[in-house]
């Protein structure tokens, strides 16, 4: 948003909570603004609009507080932390996040629009976004939770019978997201007033293959419901086409997407996140520059492809993993944009070190990097909310989950449309990935990656491959495994190379204090971020796929004589 903008927001935060209150006077007050008052005029409409767009669009968060990106996200195979997140282990008494706050509130915006003397044109517009938002934050519950109770109307607190209602069926809820995406995709303008910063139809559109793609392949892998997955993946691919197709977005310098400080105009980004020094900041430079970091697992660097578009293990590029020199030598040339290509840093040499030894270079803007606004929370860089290397994998990947549930075949013109543009990009430009069928190739050359997972066909590996180097560290991984029912990926036992890092030999360093580097063989080897074996990771219950429903919520129901059905395993 603008910054006036951002101010508007901000003061409604203080008016938002008088709508939808029960009526106390019968006259509303002259001299504040109150649900009966507010609803005159479109700016007032879109100010109400901007009151979603924070817990939606967090981009890099606000002072300290978690972003999307990079931290806070390290409950999965892309990072070793030396403290491992574990997967829940109990039934939380409140919260957890089955609230409906916000459900409720879209209601109330869809209904109010429906008064605001206006054009029809934008009561639809209004209803549109007022739709938009409500799905957002249905797919959110129900990605959370399964099964919920869905409403489209406000409710007071007497309508008891449907406030206490038994929780709807996943795919009921998600057919009405579908039916609210479909209607905004239909109604919301491609033109808005601040570009980028302003929901339009391409936002919508480009929202709209992300949650279809996850949901289209959550029925696939978890439900086995072979027609809701089509259903859900040709509106994921459809969505995708339609930005693809509208020519509006292409694909530049790879890191200037994430380390800007100004992204208006950047031709890859949908939506974005301003930020202004004084203003509005964030500390995710800092978390690059100034202070330890969790690194990136020894896993997730060698996903990346070598410089002849084929898996390490296959390349006669690769050059070893002895040194980081080494190991970033002829490889996909998004690895160097996403992590000091030069140096480790290690504990005991570095006090910015990583867990890993591999630090993060993706968010580091190097022109603040020594100012006081590359320092503390006070950094400036504006973040990316949607972009256009998202909607690509997006499409690539639906199109080949859609062959496998009675879609079309997947085409080469869909590779090329896709995966890759994204290898075209200026300054990566790798070879093009080659299908025929489940198999793949480059070059005209056949392979199969010998870390295959057996249980996922080759098209499908390469693409989950591509899509994990494209988006690393902007906060997908752990969802992508969950709708994949992968978590098992997650496992430090099984997968010892989640729990690995850079090859380091203490007597290179002799000048340092490596004393509490733990590594494989002794005085060298690969660092082991968490060497505890107690604190080791292990997914053993398939609960964890779902969340639990808060205690006070089942109380609450029972005490209405109605039975709120836990999630399995809880």
């Amino acid at each position: 948003m603008m910054k006036k903008q951002y101010i508007k927001t901000i003061l409604f935060i203080c008016i938002i909570s008088l709508v939808g209150c029960e009526e106390y006077l019968d006259q509303p007050p002259q001299d504040q603004l109150t649900d009966e008052t507010y609803w005159t005029n479109e700016g007032n409409v879109r100010t109400f609009a901007f009151g979603f767009y924070t817990p939606y669009f967090r981009g890099y968060g606000s002072g300290f507080s978690f972003g999307s990106y990079f931290t806070g996200q390290s409950l999965n195979d892309d990072f070793a932390p030396s403290n491992p997140p574990q997967f829940q282990q109990q039934v939380p008494p409140s919260g957890g996040g089955w609230s409906f706050g916000y459900v409720r509130k879209a209601n109330i915006f869809i209904d109010r629009v429906q008064t605001v003397p206006m054009e029809q044109e934008a009561i639809d517009h209004w209803t549109g976004i007022g739709r938009f938002f409500r799905a957002l934050e249905y797919h959110d519950l129900v990605s959370r939770f399964g099964d919920v109770p869905y409403y489209d109307q406000e409710l007071s607190e007497e309508d008891t019978e449907l406030l206490y209602k038994e929780r709807d069926d996943r795919t009921f809820v998600m057919d009405k997201v579908l039916e609210d995406f479909q209607f905004a995709a239909s109604v919301v303008r491609s033109e808005v007033e601040n570009p980028g910063q302003e929901v339009n139809r391409d936002v919508v559109l480009a929202y709209m293959s992300r949650i279809f793609l996850f949901e289209g392949t959550w029925q696939k892998y978890h439900e086995g419901n072979s027609s809701k997955a089509a259903q859900y993946l040709e509106a994921a691919k459809w969505a995708a086409e339609q930005i693809i197709d509208g020519g509006n977005y292409s694909l530049g310098n790879y890191r200037s997407v994430f380390n800007s400080l100004d992204l208006g105009g950047n031709p890859e980004v949908i939506l974005f996140r301003e930020y202004a020094a004084g203003q509005v900041t964030h500390s995710l430079n800092s978390y690059n520059n100034k202070e330890p970091q969790t690194g990136a697992s020894k896993d997730a660097i060698e996903t990346y492809l070598a410089s002849d578009g084929l898996p390490i293990e296959l390349s006669p590029n690769y050059q070893g993993d002895k040194g980081v020199e080494n190991v970033m030598a002829n490889r996909d040339p998004r690895m160097y944009e996403t992590f000091v290509p030069d140096t480790l840093r290690i504990n005991g040499i570095n006090f910015n070190f990583s867990t890993t030894g591999y630090a993060v270079h993706k968010f580091l803007n190097e022109e603040i990097k020594d100012d006081p606004e590359g320092s503390s929370n006070l950094n400036p860089t504006d973040a990316p909310i949607i972009r256009y290397g998202e909607v690509l994998i997006n499409y690539a990947e639906a199109a080949a989950e859609l062959a496998t549930v009675g879609g079309p075949s997947l085409s080469q013109q869909d590779i090329d449309k896709s995966i890759n543009v994204l290898r075209d990009r200026p300054g990566v430009m790798l070879p093009h990935l080659e299908v025929s069928g489940s198999s793949v190739s480059v070059n005209g050359t056949a392979y199969d990656d010998p870390n295959r997972d057996p249980s996922v066909p080759s098209i499908i590996w390469e693409i989950r491959r591509e899509r994990r180097t494209e988006l690393m560290m902007e906060g997908f991984r752990l969802d992508d495994l969950r709708r994949w029912k992968k978590l098992e990926y997650t496992d430090m036992l099984d997968n010892e190379d989640i729990n690995r890092g850079a090859w380091v030999v203490k007597s290179d360093y002799p000048d340092s204090d490596l004393s509490s580097l733990a590594l494989t063989e002794g005085d060298q080897g690969y660092l082991i971020p968490a060497s505890a074996s107690e604190s080791a990771r292990t997914f053993d219950n398939p609960r964890v796929y779902l969340s639990p429903i808060p205690l006070d919520q089942i109380k609450l129901y029972s005490d209405q004589g109605v039975t709120l059905e836990q999630n399995p395993g809880w």
